[in-house]
């Protein structure tokens, strides 16, 4: 199963909430990645908003052990939202109305369900390739 987090209406994201993600994240590979974290450590990606650089966050990744990719402060050829399963999200969300929040859950459920294996193997290969491109221009938008 795939680990998301759904805000209710009106609530908003802080550095307690993201920590308690992150320990909830930590637990979800450990289950069902143990080979994977035994073998390499976590290399984390995220973007610059403030509760992701704030000291509590920072403090959790440390403790987790892991290894922070630092993101160049505007470029949005690496921000988590243009990792293309936001994109493939958006595109399974167009012209769809829902008509309750389980409505919604039920379409993300079955969207991650359909996703197969090279669906997320390719799209975290290409990741290498765009913070290439990025490095080589400075951390300057680059152009697709």
């Amino acid at each position: 199963s795939t680990l998301y987090h759904l805000l209710l209406e009106n609530q908003t994201i802080n550095s307690n909430k993201y920590c308690s993600q992150l320990d909830q994240l930590k637990a979800a590979l450990n289950e069902k990645c143990l080979e994977l974290v035994n073998r390499k450590h976590i290399i984390f990606h995220q973007d610059n908003a403030r509760l992701h650089v704030s000291l509590m966050t920072r403090q959790k990744l440390l403790q987790l052990g892991w290894e922070v990719l630092i993101h160049p402060p505007y470029s949005p050829d690496t921000a988590s939202s243009d990792f293309h399963l936001f994109w493939s999200l958006q595109n399974s969300l167009n012209g769809k109305n829902f008509n309750s929040l389980e409505d919604y859950k039920r379409h993300l459920e079955e969207f991650f369900a359909q996703q197969d294996k090279k669906f997320w193997e390719d799209g975290i290969m290409k990741l290498p390739e765009k913070w290439q491109k990025v490095v080589e221009q400075n951390g300057e938008y680059v152009v697709k």
